[in-house]
């Protein structure tokens, strides 16, 4: 199959910033397949979780991206499942130590490498919205568009403790802003594929805007490409 005529969003930003809810909002409304990169990284950490792997040990962490079989399934317009070596992971892999141990794992080269063919994978017709830290720079370079997604950290840290609560999880609004300042400086300063905006992309800051809004702006920048619903 020829990929090169594959139309490609990419939408990249910092933990928190809404990458997810825009991209999957985004992809259902142009009709196109979307990739959650983060999930791959995080599905990693499950499962070294899931075997006792130590997350200072790069070699088996290897291994295990290698081996590590992780699907997508959706659920009947719920939210996208997460299949990690058969088991429905979707839950583990929303909480802060799966996004501690992504991060962690991320910064490993062999593993990235291990991860990189099964993201360019996705890249499928109609097209691919692809949500991530590095889909701009490094895994989709010669996508069309680009978007990279931005919100203040007290925001981010504001949406995701309204997220965990949802979930019955104890946690607090200072110790997620910890985590979230804590996990932008690691990603930035990460000597392999770090945080930041590929040179063609789009920076929309997301702070206080509606998330329809956002989708808005983000759809406003492709506009030879035919949509498969109206904007909901």
């Amino acid at each position: 199959m020829n990929t090169s005529i594959v139309p490609i969003l990419t939408i990249d930003g910092p933990s928190g910033a809404g990458k997810g809810t825009i991209s999957r909002r985004v992809a259902a409304h142009l009709g196109w397949h979307f990739l959650d990169s983060g999930a791959l990284y995080r599905a990693i950490g499950v499962a070294a979780g899931w075997e006792d792997i130590d997350l200072a040990d790069p070699e088996a962490l290897t291994r295990l991206a290698e081996r590590t079989r992780v699907e997508f399934r959706d659920a009947d317009g719920q939210e996208t499942r997460v299949i990690v070596d058969g088991v429905d992971a979707t839950d583990e892999l929303r909480t802060e130590t799966a996004g501690a141990a992504a991060s962690a794992i991320a910064a490993i080269p062999a593993v990235r490498a291990a991860l990189f063919d099964k993201q360019r994978d996705f890249l499928r017709p109609p097209g691919l919205v692809a949500d991530g830290r590095d889909m701009g720079t490094v895994v989709f370079p010669e996508a069309g568009y680009k978007v990279f997604l931005t919100a203040s950290a007290g925001e981010r840290a504001q949406r995701r403790h309204k997220q965990l609560k949802a979930k019955g999880m104890e946690v607090t609004l200072d110790g997620l802003l910890r985590e979230i300042v804590a996990r932008d400086a690691r990603d930035a300063q990460r000597t392999v594929a770090p945080l930041k905006p590929a040179d063609d992309a789009v920076t929309v800051d997301t702070t206080g805007v509606p998330i329809e809004q956002v989708v808005e702006r983000v759809l406003a920048l492709l506009p030879a490409v035919p949509s498969a619903d109206p904007v909901r």
